[in-house]
């Protein structure tokens, strides 16, 4: 919680929270939904200055030209990516514009026993709801049946079938993003204890799997 803010100088409390991990926000659906819901409905209120857009098929067509002029070893794969990225942004329906968090890990969600908290605003900005629904959902590891209850609870009413599609999509959009993340971090980062090459790998083996559930379902056209 921000205490005071100025330039320069931001005092926040200590809460002393729980760090949620992937099964509590599987048995929080409700809460989280009613967190994101107000956090998308009440932020832009209190946002000043130029908005930052956060587009998930911007963010991936950049990081493949930094994947690109960086001789990334999935450079090979770039065009493949672009093309999925394409596909998956052709199976958006449209939905009002909000603010979104645009990282939502388990881990940055936080329970104090009272009420829940999202942390990291690295991201953070204006987006459709859809990516924050869908990070949570993959990055939680949601069902399809956990992902329909997610969906009621945040719209306040069952899902249509372009919602859901629009849902599965993004999924793999999300994953996609958090692979191609890892693959620049692997190009300019060195985090002691952190693997980016497993951990892109990891990506790419989850987003293979919700990738052939979503054209299971839905196939190839949107």
């Amino acid at each position: 919680a921000v205490h005071y803010a100025e330039p320069g100088i931001l005092v926040t409390a200590f809460l002393g929270a729980k760090t949620f991990l992937a099964e509590d926000v599987r048995a929080n659906l409700g809460r989280v939904a009613a967190l994101l819901r107000s956090f998308h409905r009440e932020m832009p209120k209190h946002v000043s200055g130029a908005g930052f857009m956060f587009w998930v098929f911007h963010v991936i067509r950049d990081y493949a030209r930094t994947l690109d002029e960086g001789g990334s070893r999935k450079r090979g794969e770039l065009p493949r990516y672009l093309a999925l990225a394409d596909e998956l942004e052709r199976a958006q329906k449209l939905l009002p514009i909000v603010f979104g968090h645009n990282d939502l890990l388990p881990a940055n969600i936080l329970d104090d026993g009272r009420r829940l908290w999202l942390i990291d605003f690295e991201y953070a900005g204006f987006n459709t709801a859809m990516f924050d629904l869908a990070g949570a959902a993959s990055n939680a590891g949601l069902s399809d049946e956990e992902s329909f209850a997610f969906l009621t609870a945040y719209f306040m009413k069952e899902p249509d079938s372009e919602i859901r599609r629009s849902h599965a999509a993004m999924q793999c959009a999300s994953l996609l993003r958090e692979a191609m993340w890892s693959m620049v971090s692997e190009l300019y980062l060195d985090a002691p204890g952190i693997d980016y090459v497993a951990y892109t790998e990891e990506n790419l083996v989850r987003l293979d799997a919700a990738l052939d559930n979503y054209r299971t379902k839905y196939g190839t056209k949107p």
